[in-house]
């Protein structure tokens, strides 16, 4: 009987411990997969109704394998929050949170527990799944947004905070995604610089401790600091290899991106606008939402993100993306300041030689009490100066008329001059503090766009340009000052001023293209101070920076071509460096080509040259702006930086290659194996872009199969002598 007895307890035992373990494995899954074509992102509902990050990689075939994911990985995390969606303050965490609050009643702690979810289908393409967590004490929640790319492998997230306290709320913290990584290293590569030297990369493995990439300057948010970033796990990612994540901030203004590793060696990655001096103050009812924090994963290295990050934005982000784009003259350094009707009249029949688009009328344009002579008046002061143009802008968009090119302007609206009428009429508009001396950058101050009338008064200066000149065909948008002394007239609670701008700038532009949908804007400011995706929403292209050197551009679009496509970067011809007139003209090609020359000075053979390289562009625009993109040879190791772009059929591509090092014999000593070809067609590969009077050595072009192409090689005959050489890949019917 004894022994009967202990076998009975020891059942009972067992059979207690194996419905506790059913029970937990039932409810374990309540998993939420988000997936794209390749990756997914899974979501877990933990037993006391945490959200947990389980697992971020390649997409498993059948979705009940998720399940088993979490007990895979064995560690000691003592809050149950360590992989959390979006980690509360004040309660259980121990790390770096997503969200910090002051309740209505002045408490300071948060919890959020999973509600539901829900799964929205866009299209056969995107998705969007949202996620309700709520506080189980406070009338406080926070939905979560996952949209999905299906075919991009994109997803972008965000949040949107409420509550219905008896009073406000301040957010101290908000943050747009929190994610969690596991690998058994992670390297981080990011991005620094200021004017003319910009996105300067390094790249390193992380630490335990935690990494913040942030900026504070308000407006060109981007000028130290762009908020785009890749982690490779395990490894460093190469072009073709490992596995890489790229991030970005959709905001243009202060961001901060905290990459923390733990004690267990997740890696949390905690994305939003910047908290700096932005305590937001929520109303009942009132929604607070945060703007996207993209991410694309690859398995095969980086050229593969950004071929997804480039289809992304051209499918879907930047405006325009799958359209065309005007090639331009700008006058800025023909003339700089000084120029009249005359001078200009002379540079819209250059335009029309040279066979560009349009010609674009740069700064000093405008203001009559405070004439716009230097960088040191009239900003502000939209109205034509008489001296200048007597006859208007109108007379030069009839004059671009008569010379078959269009017209474009320069403008600079969020900012003013203390020397001008509107800051006389209106010193309550500008952000200043009252009891301290201005400070300028670049002698101007910034308009206070959380001020709806400044808002108005932004948006009547491109109003008024178009609605006087309906025939305005492109708008340069420059942005050159930071915020300092930041204070707002307009504002009680001086702690959203960093925040409502950005949402102030983003009503203008949303206003301008409801009324313009389709008229071509430059995003500029001060080079590549403003460059991200909540802009380009709004705006065709960027100018990647103001230094414009051949040699510097080439690692600058580089960098830039990880995040942003082509037709995205405008890229100009100008004297800045001492280099011919086809490196410079070959370099720019690499983007959006523009120029920003004095035509009359060119000679002969050099204007001859442009205007081939023009004719060259026109026929090859659409594979450099809508094909893959491929960084065969790298600036920052080999002599030659290559890059290659190939169209969607795969019939025609572009090989861009360019000598960086002049170091004695540098040049192409080996073959550059080209990719993205078909392997069993014939192609031919010629060089174009040749200078009047010159031959190229690799003959009148030679045919191979796209297996030896890109298995082999080709070797460009890049050296001294032959700086730049640009090659045509053509199929063979």
């Amino acid at each position: 009987m004894k022994l009967f007895a202990n076998r009975t307890a020891k059942l009972f035992i067992f059979i207690l411990l194996f419905t506790a373990s059913y029970s937990f494995n039932t409810y374990s899954q309540q998993v939420i997969p988000i997936e794209t074509k390749t990756n997914a992102l899974v979501l877990q509902v933990e037993k006391n109704n945490d959200l947990s990050v389980v697992y971020y990689g390649k997409k498993l075939s059948d979705q009940q394998d998720y399940l088993a994911i979490a007990g895979q990985y064995k560690n000691s995390d003592y809050t149950g929050l360590l992989n959390s969606a979006y980690t509360p303050s004040g309660s259980r965490n121990l790390v770096e949170p997503a969200i910090t609050v002051t309740h209505a009643d002045g408490n300071t702690s948060l919890d959020l527990r999973f509600v539901s979810s829900e799964t929205q289908k866009i299209d056969q393409n995107v998705s969007v799944v949202s996620i309700l967590l709520k506080d189980p004490v406070y009338p406080f929640e926070v939905e979560l947004f996952y949209k999905a790319y299906f075919n991009e492998d994109v997803i972008e997230q965000w949040s949107v905070i409420r509550h219905q306290e008896k009073g406000k709320v301040v957010l101290h913290k908000f943050a747009s995604a929190n994610l969690s990584l596991k690998a058994n290293s992670y390297w981080l590569r990011h991005y620094h610089g200021d004017w003319a030297k910009e996105m300067q990369a390094e790249e390193y493995q992380l630490k335990h401790g935690i990494k913040t990439l942030d900026t504070k300057l308000g407006t060109r948010a981007n000028l130290f600091q762009p908020s785009v970033f890749m982690i490779s796990l395990d490894q460093k990612a190469t072009e073709d290899e490992g596995t890489v994540m790229f991030g970005a901030l959709e905001w243009s203004g202060n961001f901060k991106i905290d990459l923390e590793l733990d004690s267990q060696d997740n890696l949390r990655i905690i994305a939003g606008m910047n908290n700096y001096a932005s305590d937001y103050h929520l109303k009942a009812n009132e929604e607070f939402e945060t703007p996207p924090f993209l991410h694309t994963l690859s398995n095969q290295g980086k050229g593969l993100a950004s071929r997804n990050l480039h289809d992304w934005a051209r499918n879907y982000k930047l405006l325009d993306g799958k359209g065309t784009r005007l090639t331009l003259l700008n006058n800025w350094e023909a003339t700089y300041f000084d120029f009249n009707e005359q001078k200009l009249a002379g540079l819209l029949k250059d335009t029309k030689e040279l066979g560009v688009d349009l010609f674009l009328l740069d700064d000093g344009w405008f203001a009559n009490k405070y004439p716009r002579n230097g960088d040191t008046a009239g900003l502000g002061d939209w109205q034509e100066n008489a001296k200048k143009l007597p006859n208007g802008i109108g007379y030069l968009v009839k004059e671009a008329k008569k010379n078959d090119v269009k017209f474009g302007i320069w403008i600079e609206p969020e900012m003013v001059n203390p020397k001008s009428e509107l800051y006389e009429k209106h010193p309550d508009w500008v952000i200043k503090q009252a009891k301290r001396d201005e400070y300028y950058f670049r002698n101007q101050l910034v308009l206070d766009l959380s001020n709806p009338e400044v808002q108005d008064f932004v948006f009547d200066v491109v109003d008024g340009l178009f609605t006087k000149n309906p025939d305005l065909a492109y708008i340069k948008w420059d942005c050159n000052a930071v915020i300092y002394n930041a204070c707002s007239a307009h504002l009680k609670n001086q702690s959203h001023l960093y925040i409502d701008y950005v949402r102030g700038l983003y009503d203008v532009l949303k206003r301008i293209r409801t009324k313009y949908p389709t008229v071509p804007m430059m995003l500029c400011s001060g080079g590549g101070g403003r460059v991200d995706y909540g802009a380009l929403q709004y705006f065709t292209e960027f100018w990647p920076s103001d230094n414009t050197e051949p040699i510097e551009r080439i690692f600058m679009q580089w960098e830039y071509s990880f995040f942003y496509p082509l037709i995205s970067m405008s890229c100009h011809v100008t004297d800045w460096g001492k280099q011919p007139i086809k490196f410079r003209t070959d370099v720019a090609m690499m983007g959006k080509l523009g120029f920003d020359i004095v035509v009359d000075h060119l000679n002969e053979n050099d204007l001859k040259y442009c205007q081939e390289a023009i004719h060259n562009y026109n026929e090859l625009k659409q594979t450099i702006w809508q094909g893959d993109q491929y960084r065969l040879s790298s600036p920052l190791t080999s002599s030659v930086a290559t890059m290659m772009c190939v169209d969607k059929s795969k019939k025609q591509a572009v090989v861009f290659n360019y000598l960086v090092n002049n170091r004695y014999g540098a040049g192409s000593k080996l073959p550059v194996k080209f990719k993205g070809l078909n392997p069993t067609k014939k192609y031919m590969v010629k060089e174009i872009n040749l200078y009047p009077g010159t031959n190229s050595t690799l003959g009148t072009g030679q045919v191979y199969s796209g297996d030896f192409l890109m298995n082999i090689g080709f070797n460009p005959d890049v050296r001294a002598g032959r700086n730049s050489v640009i090659l045509l890949v053509s199929e063979l019917n």
